[in-house]
């Protein structure tokens, strides 16, 4: 089991080298992080975009190209169509972001003709590692999914689950979280946690154990789990995957651990052919290399589900 994002990079080692096609890769923070993903032994990269940019870029942070492939494309649509095809034909194990604006990027993904489309839903997974938490966080769906039905929670829990098991945690702990933990019919939020736990148990969501609706304290913290008389709940104090109500819940505390917590992350776009590395330019680059990390262990995953 993955508890940390060295175990991670530790997993992926023991993997076949995976590749990484990159959309647009005239961008500094994103050569800056496939090279050090090449360095520590990650992944390889297939760098897509203006040729002449990408290598003026790549010398002026001295990376060395030499052996890697660049395909000269400036057109930043079919670079982006041209790098999403890599990963579809399979000779990418991972797609991400270069500089290039995200609905482009997610048209690629979503192309009919050489898009990465499984007929899943897509969604977004971010994985924390925060000082003071045994087990690794999975947050979803802070980034894409915005306002969830409970068909499309079911959806969001087994993406998330596919990600945690490629992690390592064999039964992942599942919190739908919500600003109480009992069942409340003028909180919506309550009501549909109650659902998937009732789901769970009868072997509609398979491969987790559900227990919702939990508050975020009750999710994480054994002690306060113990205070409110909750510790003998299945997740209480030990959640890994976090199920928000929303985009806006998801995204407040995503954002508040980034900036005020000690942690790590990396975030991957997932219900797709090959997992989607769709990083924000205020990211770090430790989160970036963290992301191809985590892309390269669920492709590791899918590879072996075929």
């Amino acid at each position: 089991m993955s508890a940390s994002f060295e175990d991670l990079i530790a997993r992926v080692k023991q993997c076949d080298k995976k590749t990484i096609a990159v959309a647009a890769a005239a961008d500094d923070a994103v050569l800056e992080a496939v090279a050090a993903a090449h360095a520590q032994g990650i992944a390889d990269a297939i760098l897509v975009g203006d040729e002449a940019k990408i290598r003026q870029i790549a010398a002026g942070l001295n990376i060395d190209l030499t052996g890697w492939r660049v395909i000269d494309e400036p057109d930043l649509v079919q670079a982006s169509l041209k790098a999403v095809k890599l990963a579809h034909d399979g000779e990418a194990d991972m797609y991400m972001k270069g500089l290039i604006d995200t609905k482009t990027f997610l048209k690629s993904i979503l192309d009919k003709e050489v898009g990465l489309r499984t007929g899943k839903m897509l969604s977004h997974v971010a994985v924390f590692q925060v000082k003071g938490i045994e087990q690794l966080l999975f947050l979803t769906d802070v980034a894409f999914v915005t306002y969830p039905t409970l068909e499309d929670k079911v959806q969001l829990i087994e993406n998330a689950v596919e990600v945690a098991h490629a992690c390592g945690v064999a039964c992942p702990k599942v919190a739908p979280l919500a600003a109480v933990e009992v069942v409340n019919p003028k909180m919506p939020c309550t009501v549909d946690a109650d659902e998937l736990r009732k789901m769970n148990a009868d072997g509609r969501i398979t491969g987790c154990v559900v227990d919702g609706p939990l508050s975020m304290d009750i999710a994480i913290d054994p002690e306060a789990a113990a205070h409110k008389g909750a510790q003998d709940r299945p997740a209480a104090g030990h959640a890994d995957i976090l199920l928000f109500p929303d985009i806006q819940a998801g995204n407040i505390c995503y954002k508040t651990l980034v900036h005020t917590a000690q942690c790590e992350n990396g975030c991957i776009l997932v219900g797709t052919k090959a997992p989607a590395i769709l990083t924000s330019r205020s990211d770090s680059f430790q989160t970036k290399v963290n992301s191809i990390a985590l892309a390269a262990v669920v492709a590791e995953a899918l590879k072996n589900q075929q």
